[in-house]
C-alpha cells in the first residue's frame, strides 16, 4: 500500500515538472518576443545623465557657483503608499513632519511620479537607502552651491532647482554655463536600482565655465562696510560700485539688503534687486564736477575764476537756490570744494545751453551700459527743457535727472582715465578694452586736481580720505520726491570718488538710501564708507602711497 502511494506521488510529480517543462518550452517558442517586451518594460529603462552646470570664478579663479553632486528621492504613490512606519522613518531622517509626509502622499495618491525630496546630499540619501523602504527611489542630479553666498549674490544670482539660470550672471549667461544632458539605458530591479549600464546613448554635454571681474576680497570688503553703514544709519538700502580705471571692470558691486542663495528664507524676495543697477536717483551735487567740465570747456572760466554768490541765495522764476551761508565771492575750485548751489548755478547759467546736458551725455549718462547684469534701468536726462533757465540751474547741481549708481560710476570712470569712457563689463575679457576720448585730457586732470579740495579739512568730505593717499571725490545729498514734491526729511547720500588721484585705480561710488541717523548728508554719512573701503582696496592692490606727490 505503501508502495503504491509513493508511486503514486511520484507519477504526479513527474507529471507536473513535465507540464512546467512543456509551458516552459511553449512560451519559449510561441511567446519569447510578447515575454522578453514585457520584461524589458519592467527592467529596461531609459536614464538622464545630468549636464554638470559650468563654474563662475572670479577674476582670480575664486569660484563663485559651483555644482555638486546630489540626489532627488521619488515615489510612485499610485503604486505605493507607503505604511506609517516607513512615513515616520523617512520624515525623521528629512527632517520633517510625518503628517506632512503623510497628507503629501494621500494628496498625490492617483500620480505615477511625485517629489519627496530635491537635492538631497549624499549622506542623507544614504542614510534613506539603509532605510530598506519599498517604493522609493532616487534620481541622480546637481545642487548649486554658492561659496560667497550672500556676499557676492546680487552679481552671482542664483538657479532655480533645476538648474535654470533665476537672477544674475546665472540668468544673462545661462545658455552659456547650462550644459546638455545625456542619456543611457540601464538594467534595473524592481527597487529602481541601477544593476547594469546596457547602452551609452549619448554622452552629456557639460556647460562652459565664466570668468567674472569681481575681485572676491574686495567684494567682502564692501559688503561689510556698506552692511554696516546702512545697519548703523538706519537706511532703507544701500549700495556701492567699485570700477577698475584701467579696464572698466566692476570689481566689486554690493546691495543691501541682500540674501544668501544657498539658504533662501520667506522674504528673500525684500534683498533680492541689484538696486546698484536697477534704481535709479537724482545724483544731486555728484554731477556738478561734470558741470565744471562743462564750463571749463567752454573756455570763459579756469579754475581759480571768481563767481560772486552773495547774499548766499536768488531766485529763478520764482524758485529759491540757496547755499548754507553767504560765501561770498569764491573760485570755481571752491565751487567744487564747498559744493555751492549758488555758485555751480550761476556757472551753468552763463554757459551755452547744452554745455552741461552734453558733458553728461558723453560721460556716459543717457545711455544703457550693457554691463552683462539683467534689469539695468535707462538712464533719464531730459534736454527738451533747457531753455529754461531753472532747469539749467537745477541740472548743474544734479536735479532733473535720474541715474543708477553703476551709470554714476561710468560718468566718473570717464574723469579718472583722463577723458577715455570705456564700457564697463562684469565678465572678463582677454583682449583690450578699447575706449572713446570724450574730454581732453588736461581738463580732465583739472577737474581731478578740484575734486581733491573736496576731501581736504576745508571740504565737504574729509571722512572719505585715505591717509597717505591723495583722494579725488565728490558728496551728493538729494531730497527725495514725496506726495508734496521734494521731501526735506528723506534724503539720499552719496559719495563718488577715485583714488590714487596722482595715477587713478579706482572708482568707486557709495549710495545710502534714505538714512535716518543724526547725519544725512553724503560727507557724513556715505564719505566715511568710502574711506573704509578705500583704505583696504588700496593696500590689497599694493598701490604706493602718493600723497608726498602734493595734493591740493
Amino acid at each position: 500500500m505503501i508502495i503504491w502511494r509513493h508511486f503514486f506521488v511520484t507519477v504526479i510529480f513527474v507529471f507536473f515538472c513535465a507540464a512546467i517543462l512543456f509551458r516552459v518550452g511553449y512560451l519559449n517558442v510561441n511567446e519569447k518576443e510578447f515575454l522578453q517586451s514585457q520584461g524589458d518594460a519592467r527592467s529596461i529603462r531609459s536614464k538622464v545623465i545630468p549636464a554638470y552646470r559650468g563654474v563662475i570664478y572670479d577674476r582670480y579663479g575664486e569660484p563663485l557657483a559651483v555644482s555638486s553632486p546630489a540626489f532627488s528621492l521619488w515615489t510612485d504613490p499610485s503604486e505605493r503608499i507607503l505604511i506609517n512606519q516607513d512615513i515616520r522613518e523617512l520624515a525623521r531622517v528629512l527632517g520633517i513632519k510625518a503628517d506632512g509626509l503623510r497628507q503629501k502622499l494621500v494628496n498625490n495618491s492617483s500620480r505615477e511620479f511625485l517629489y519627496i525630496r530635491r537635492s538631497l546630499p549624499w549622506s542623507i540619501a544614504d542614510r534613506i537607502k539603509k532605510l530598506d523602504i519599498d517604493g522609493l527611489y532616487f534620481r541622480s542630479e546637481y545642487k548649486r552651491y554658492y561659496p560667497a553666498g550672500e556676499v557676492a549674490s546680487h552679481v552671482v544670482g542664483m538657479t532655480n532647482i533645476d538648474g535654470d539660470g533665476l537672477e544674475g550672471t546665472e540668468l544673462i549667461f545661462d545658455q552659456h554655463l547650462r550644459g546638455t544632458n545625456g542619456k543611457k539605458v540601464v538594467l534595473q530591479n524592481e527597487r529602481g536600482e541601477i544593476i547594469k549600464d546596457l547602452n551609452y546613448v549619448s554622452a552629456p554635454r557639460f556647460g562652459k565655465d565664466l570668468h567674472l571681474t569681481l575681485d572676491l576680497r574686495l567684494q567682502f570688503i564692501a559688503y561689510r562696510e556698506l552692511k554696516a553703514a546702512v545697519e548703523a544709519n538706519r537706511a532703507i538700502s544701500g549700495s556701492l560700485v567699485m570700477l577698475d580705471v584701467e579696464s572698466g571692470d566692476i570689481l566689486a558691486l554690493v546691495n543691501q539688503p541682500s540674501y544668501n542663495p544657498n539658504a533662501l528664507e520667506s522674504d528673500y524676495f525684500l534683498g533680492i534687486r541689484n538696486r546698484a543697477v536697477t534704481d535709479t536717483y537724482e545724483p544731486g551735487s555728484t554731477i556738478k564736477p561734470f558741470t565744471v567740465m562743462a564750463a571749463l570747456e567752454q573756455g570763459s572760466y579756469t579754475a581759480e575764476s571768481l563767481i560772486d554768490t552773495t547774499p548766499g541765495f536768488f531766485k529763478i522764476d520764482g524758485k529759491l537756490i540757496e547755499d548754507p551761508i553767504n560765501r561770498g565771492a569764491i573760485s570755481l575750485a571752491e565751487i567744487l570744494q564747498v559744493s555751492s548751489q549758488v555758485g555751480i548755478a550761476k556757472v551753468a547759467l552763463t554757459i551755452d545751453e547744452e554745455a552741461v546736458y552734453e558733458a553728461l551725455v558723453r560721460a556716459g549718462i543717457n545711455e544703457y551700459i550693457g554691463s552683462g547684469l539683467p534689469g539695468e534701468a535707462y538712464p533719464l536726462v531730459d534736454n527738451s527743457r533747457l531753455s529754461n533757465p531753472l532747469t539749467r540751474a537745477t541740472l548743474a547741481y544734479g536735479y532733473g535727472l535720474a541715474v543708477s549708481p553703476l551709470q554714476l560710476a561710468q560718468a566718473y570712470l570717464t574723469l579718472a582715465t583722463g577723458g577715455i569712457r570705456l564700457p564697463i563689463s562684469v565678465v572678463h575679457e582677454d583682449q583690450p578694452i578699447l575706449g572713446e576720448r570724450v574730454f581732453s585730457e588736461d581738463l580732465s586732470a583739472e577737474v581731478l586736481r578740484m575734486m581733491e579740495a573736496v576731501t581736504t579739512d576745508a571740504g565737504t568730505a574729509p571722512k572719505a580720505r585715505v591717509s597717505g593717499y591723495r583722494i579725488a571725490g565728490k558728496t551728493g545729498t538729494a531730497r527725495k520726491v514725496g506726495a508734496e514734491g521734494y521731501d526735506d526729511e528723506r534724503h539720499v547720500a552719496m559719495f563718488a570718488g577715485i583714488a590714487p588721484a596722482s595715477a587713478p585705480k579706482v572708482v568707486l561710488v557709495v549710495v545710502i538710501n534714505e538714512p535716518k541717523g543724526d547725519s544725512r548728508g553724503g560727507g557724513a554719512v556715505a564719505a566715511p564708507v568710502f574711506g573704509r573701503v578705500m583704505v583696504r582696496t588700496l593696500r590689497l592692490l599694493g598701490l604706493e602711497p602718493d600723497a608726498s606727490w602734493g595734493s591740493v
